[in-house]
């Protein structure tokens, strides 16, 4: 129960810090990816921010792996460890290039660039009971159904326990 709550809390949190930065504006994104009109830079010091946070996350995530090793090997206890309230965190192995990831980021960029949501701020925006904001969160979620479906064709073997990176 006290996931399900920080999750919820985070998830608020990261509602506000969308809506505070701007994130939830179309016209504010779109003025970001206008560089060659009234280009709006200010959302790049929000992503900046992001990536910020995210490596030194990651950093550490990677320094606590490599802790953890040199520890078992030395036969010592384990020093506290995160993530705090799950057994595991998911980092993905996959590094390969490949035409789905190319075509699912230029689809991601074509309706950023026409709507000015990206799915976090849409959700967001959602409260404002903007009927563009709905158009645009239905139309997102049949992607991801069409998605779900063509894959569940073409690619009948989900990822096993195998592919995933377990700190």
């Amino acid at each position: 129960m006290i996931q399900v709550a920080l999750a919820l809390v985070a998830g608020a949190l990261f509602a506000v810090g969308l809506g505070v930065s701007g994130m939830t504006l179309p016209s504010k994104v779109i003025g970001f990816l206008d560089v060659a009109g009234d280009w709006d830079p200010s959302l790049a010091f929000v992503m900046a921010g992001a990536i910020s946070v995210h490596v030194l996350a990651y950093r550490l995530l990677r320094w606590q792996e490599g802790r953890e090793r040199a520890a078992s090997r030395a036969g010592a206890a384990r020093a506290p460890r995160f993530p705090l309230l799950a057994d595991r965190m998911d980092v993905p192995t996959r590094t390969d290039l490949d035409a789905r990831l190319f075509a699912g980021a230029a689809l991601f960029g074509v309706g950023w660039g026409l709507a000015g949501y990206c799915p976090g701020p849409a959700l967001a925006s959602l409260a404002t009971g903007s009927r563009a904001v709905l158009a645009f969160v239905a139309a997102m979620v049949v992607g991801m159904v069409i998605e779900r479906l063509t894959t569940a064709r073409t690619d009948p073997a989900p990822l096993d326990e195998g592919e995933r990176a377990r700190p």
